[in-house]
């Protein structure tokens, strides 16, 4: 039977995608293979490619709706391989009888980003469907390379071996620092707070944005080794995806954490932990030690709630945590989905 953590993101996700589809299907066309399960994969020297699917509820929500997740969503899965979002395709399953309003304002919505990021949406689909599904959206993307890509990696490549074409998760190295490029959990929560009358006054909406202009502002200084947008499972799925993938640990310092202090009240109130809560405008960056201040310094002219929260490490494998009291917990891989349906 299949679960809904099957497709959560986190560790069940991850498993089933080795047991139930990289088994019978691993191939590439590039140098990322569809088992390496990255946010885009090449199939060419200057192109990387992406499919997402949307399936948030409800629909419209505090800053956002689920066309505004479509093409910022899709555009950050390119961004964050260094490349330029350039193309997409827009399907689209519609409810009989969905409201024309809302329909409306999500096709605004994608007008809106699909414009504003510089995007072309050049061809695509609809069908209309009798079962209880609301509006779910599937989207595909095409980046491009680009010029601050380019300098990265010659800035990289001055520090260290670098061998990938595009910014990698799996590009960290011991010494490295990791830069989480804003303020985390207000997507989920925002979400959670749309649906529940939960009583709390708490003013947060979605972080829902794209990440490509913050992205090329810091390739343009250079030395970013890997990057991953904290979408299901959060930061803390970024974190261990990242750390397990380069074969490194990462020690991350609690107090360093970008989280708004009302936002962790909430959370802390519900039992809900931030770092597993989705994102859908930030991004989780390894940068070269040296270069770190300097892409920092960059990243707040963006969000000034940009911060280093950590360094990778030789001596453990695990994603580490160091509390505000002093002591050390392992973060594991996230294990459910918190709140469903968001992204």
């Amino acid at each position: 039977m299949i679960r809904r953590e099957d497709g959560a993101g986190g560790k069940y996700m991850t498993e089933f995608l080795r047991k139930r589809i990289f088994s019978r299907l691993d191939s590439r066309a590039g140098e990322i293979s569809l088992s390496d399960m990255e946010d885009s994969a090449d199939f060419d020297e200057k192109y990387v490619f992406t499919t997402d699917s949307y399936t948030a509820f409800p629909p419209i929500f505090r800053g956002g709706s689920i066309g505004s997740l479509a093409v910022c969503g899709t555009s950050n899965d390119l961004a964050v391989m260094g490349a330029q979002p350039a193309y997409m395709s827009l399907a689209l399953i519609i409810q009989e009888g969905f409201d024309e309003g809302t329909f409306e304002r999500i096709m605004d919505d994608v007008r809106y980003w699909s414009e504003r990021i510089g995007v072309k949406v050049i061809t695509g689909d609809t069908k209309v469907v009798e079962m209880n599904a609301g509006i779910f959206v599937n989207t595909s993307g095409i980046g491009v390379r680009n010029e601050a890509l380019e300098n990265n990696l010659r800035v990289l490549r001055e520090y260290r071996d670098y061998p990938y074409r595009w910014v990698r998760d799996r590009g960290l190295k011991a010494g490295d620092a990791v830069i989480v490029t804003g303020n985390i959990a207000e997507h989920g929560l925002a979400m959670l707070l749309e649906r529940e009358d939960l009583g709390f006054e708490v003013d947060v909406e979605s972080d829902v944005q794209p990440v490509w202009f913050a992205v090329k502002a810091a390739m343009e200084v250079g030395g970013v080794s890997a990057m991953k947008d904290p979408t299901r499972g959060g930061v803390a799925e970024a974190l261990n995806e990242m750390a397990e993938k380069s074969g490194v640990g990462i020690l991350v310092e609690e107090e360093r954490i970008p989280v708004r202090d009302d936002v962790k009240g909430v959370c802390d109130a519900l039992g809900l932990d931030p770092l597993t809560m989705a994102n859908e405008g930030k991004v989780v960056m390894g940068v070269e030690g040296e270069m770190a201040e300097d892409v920092l310094r960059v990243l707040r002219k963006f969000d000034e709630s940009a911060e280093i929260i950590g360094y990778t490490t030789d001596e453990f494998r695990e994603v580490v945590v160091k509390t505000r009291i002093g002591t050390t917990k392992i973060l594991p891989w996230p294990t459910i989905d918190p709140i469903p349906r968001v992204c």
